[in-house]
């Protein structure tokens, strides 16, 4: 879209922001060094994790607030907002919140000063409304890229729940590298095989969300007529790749009353049509001739389904302790 933000503005924010890292690090290399490490290994080990995927989210909000663009694409791995959700949220929520400890007498090492906590505050208030932001399928969706590839769609299934657990919504999943049907050569005969099994798997499983394909080209895609024929490859061209299309998470997981409940949209099943059983880590659902897989976090990957019962449209499964 067309940047309609003060360039100034957001350059004198980012000069704030390197400050408080600055900061941050400096303290964390310091104590680094009374370990015994030397400047160069204290320096180095001062980066904290996820500076990358903060200064990104960063940027996202900052681009938000002052409505600098039409859309953002945030371009990154499913891992770099797992990271965000796992430890910035919580961490954020509670450092905004927070005051300065009382030193312990017997601490190994002094406290930092106070311009620390500051400097940690203020940098989490950059990120202040980004939570919410990333979690309204309204504004914001996830669209998963994978490759017809065994280990590939199991790693993108595991992103899928993750997203469902924090209350991500996925509009889409592209399938990328397809053979396009036009190759027939023997060498490729049982990468077809094996690519079709996937497909098979990933528009099961992801049911009912849209399932895309890009076909393996001829040649890399760079630069920008390269990228049109990509675009043309996913989307009509009276399309908005923009849009939103999915603003309700397919399951929800749940915990009610101490019982662990999943819960899946299937507005026009009959109860008498649905088959529950437990495959590996996943619940299995089947409606008719038709399954639904749904990946199950760790909370309850060694629970089995006890009853299910329809609510509203939606299919509510409740979890239970297998039986010794």
């Amino acid at each position: 879209g067309e940047a309609r933000g003060s360039d100034s503005a957001r350059g004198v924010r980012w000069r704030e922001i390197r400050v408080h890292w600055s900061e941050i690090s400096a303290y964390v290399s310091a104590l680094l060094r009374t370990t015994g490490l030397g400047d160069v290994e204290a320096s180095e080990l001062a980066i904290l994790p996820g500076m990358e995927e903060l200064s990104a989210m960063m940027y996202v909000n900052v681009y938000r607030r002052d409505r600098s663009y039409d859309v953002i694409v945030l371009d990154c791995a499913p891992t770099t907002l797992e990271w965000y959700m796992k430890h910035i949220f919580p961490f954020q929520r509670t450092v905004l919140k927070a005051v300065r400890p009382v030193a312990n007498r017997v601490a190994p090492f002094e406290l930092p000063p106070d311009r620390y906590f500051d400097n940690v505050q203020q940098l989490f208030a950059k990120l202040e409304g980004i939570d919410p932001l990333i979690g309204d399928p309204k504004i914001t969706s996830v669209r998963l890229v994978t490759n017809p590839e065994k280990m590939v769609v199991r790693e993108t299934q595991r992103a899928f729940t993750y997203f469902s657990v924090h209350g991500l919504v996925v509009d889409q999943v592209i399938v990328n590298r397809v053979l396009p049907p036009e190759v027939r050569d023997s060498y490729f005969a049982d990468w077809r095989r094996s690519q079709e099994r996937a497909l098979e798997e990933i528009e099961k499983y992801f049911a009912p969300v849209a399932v895309r394909r890009v076909p393996l080209f001829r040649d890399e895609v760079l630069g920008k007529k390269r990228l049109q024929v990509l675009a043309s490859a996913l989307y009509a061209r009276d399309e908005d790749p923009s849009e939103v299309t999915e603003l309700e998470r397919p399951f929800v997981f749940v915990k009610k009353d101490g019982k662990r409940e999943v819960r899946l949209r299937l507005p026009f099943a009959e109860k008498s049509e649905i088959g529950l059983f437990k495959k590996g880590d996943e619940l299995v659902v089947q409606v008719g001739a038709i399954r639904r897989h749904v990946g199950l976090p760790t909370s309850m990957a060694s629970l089995v389904p006890a009853r299910a019962r329809l609510e509203d449209g939606n299919l509510v499964v409740e979890m239970k302790e297998a039986a010794s």
